[in-house]
């Protein structure tokens, strides 16, 4: 393909149009840039809307993965590769996960994910290699997330990804994206032109981080990380989280605080077994032993 073709492609990606209605936008009042701000996000309600059957069938296929072993893995460049850092980064602390078992992979490495390093989204050989340095095989989901859905790094990486057999699933910001095509499921959301025309980080990025919120938290609770929406794996890190998961005990068993923090200190801290020894009424160690093996709570209180 042609450099020029390339951009004539580039330049008709709804996330690149322009609104000729805006072209005063300097000139407004700060209460109707904010007015403008806020309603321009409608279109991202809509556009998750219409992704919705997709989204699920992303959840679905990625917890199957990871019963099954597997990691979930992101790809991304620039914005949608930070907001998956993000996502990434939530993941042990909320649901007590192994940072290795949600990972993402930002172009330009580390200082990728912390700095813009625009070059680097157009290197999808370093897709290639991130991938094949972390050792993804048939078991993983590989998830790559860009606006415009051409974005090399992305395209790229999820080609390998499914030619090694990955479950590999595409996010992206405009209809028919190139990403979508060489992706097992496709999760399209065409956020449309954006108030500052070509800033993906405004809807787009909006619609992005809200996908990949939905994403890894429903996984989890596929995966039996909550019980009911309790973060019932929660770890406790600091002086807040303990705090939490000591309400959790007491949300989901009715007990009161002395009793949680007893239970508590016979699991370890652990919230999880805490709860199936109140609600079970067994000890710390047949609770533990019922929750091996990745057993949910409901799962463990039938022995």
């Amino acid at each position: 393909m042609t450099q020029a073709h390339d951009s004539e492609r580039l330049a008709r990606l709804g996330t690149e149009a322009v609104r000729p209605d805006l072209r005063d936008l300097d000139e407004r009042s700060t209460d109707d840039l904010v007015r403008l701000a806020i309603d321009e996000h409608v279109a991202v309600d809509a556009a998750l809307e219409r992704a919705a059957p997709a989204l699920a069938a992303a959840v679905d296929a990625v917890a199957e993965r990871m019963r099954g072993g597997g990691r979930l893995v992101y790809l991304g460049a620039g914005t949608p590769g930070r907001l998956a850092a993000l996502d990434a980064a939530e993941c042990p602390p909320t649901y007590g996960t192994d940072p290795d078992l949600v990972v993402a992979l930002v172009a330009g490495g580390a200082v990728g994910a912390v700095r813009s390093t625009e070059s680097s989204e157009d290197e999808g050989d370093a897709a290639v290699a991130a991938l094949k340095e972390i050792g993804v095989t048939e078991r993983d989901a590989v998830v790559g997330i860009t606006a415009s859905g051409r974005t090399p790094y992305v395209v790229e990486g999820l080609r390998a990804a499914r030619g090694g057999g990955a479950l590999t699933v595409s996010i992206a910001n405009n209809e028919d994206a190139e990403s979508s095509s060489v992706a097992d499921i496709a999760i399209e959301t065409p956020t449309g032109p954006e108030l500052v025309a070509g800033s993906t980080r405004l809807k787009a990025g909006t619609a992005q981080k809200i996908v990949l919120n939905a994403l890894s938290t429903l996984v989890m609770v596929r995966l039996g990380k909550t019980f009911g929406n309790l973060m019932v794996d929660v770890a406790p890190g600091n002086e807040k989280l303990r705090d939490r998961g000591r309400r959790i005990v007491e949300m989901a068993t009715g007990a009161d605080s002395a009793r949680a923090d007893a239970a508590l200190e016979q699991a370890d801290g652990s919230v999880k077994a805490a709860v199936v020894m109140l609600l079970a009424d067994v000890s710390a160690e047949e609770a533990t032993r019922r929750l091996a093996d990745g057993r949910s709570v409901r799962e463990a209180l039938t022995p």
